[in-house]
């Protein structure tokens, strides 16, 4: 599993939306490579941010 992967896991196990920080802890990725995952995430749409600074997965 790569940490792409990993990153859309922590999202989708989550009930509630993650900020970069919650999902490095939760994945074990550093949050500087969570941060470059969740913008190609953005620019795919494949999340999106319900409130300010916190994103969640298009169900």
């Amino acid at each position: 599993m790569d940490n792409k992967d990993k990153v859309i896991k922590a999202f989708k196990e989550s009930e509630e939306p993650l900020n970069a920080s919650k999902v490095s802890e939760i994945s074990g990725i550093e949050k500087k490579e969570v941060d470059k995952i969740m913008k190609d995430l953005k620019k795919d749409e494949t999340i999106y941010s319900p409130k300010r600074c916190y994103w969640t997965v298009k169900k």
